[in-house]
């Protein structure tokens, strides 16, 4: 299917959240993801089923000032 990961149009088989994640190398830990400009937390990405055309933003965490 194809999606919208950080404004690029991506094309992946992965069903869920979570699997996109795996899918894509995503970090464990330090960063957010919003689908559709909502936050999805964490414990949620295993039941949370990617839909055509969806767009995900993943935001990291950074240190420092």
């Amino acid at each position: 299917m194809k999606l919208f990961f950080n404004n690029k149009e991506i094309f992946t088989e992965a069903q869920t959240l979570r699997q996109l994640s795996s899918d894509l190398s995503l970090p464990e830990k330090g960063i957010a993801v919003a689908v559709d400009n909502k936050l999805v937390p964490r414990t949620d990405w295993d039941a949370f089923l990617l839909t055509e055309s969806t767009h995900i933003v993943v935001i990291k965490a950074v240190c420092g000032g």
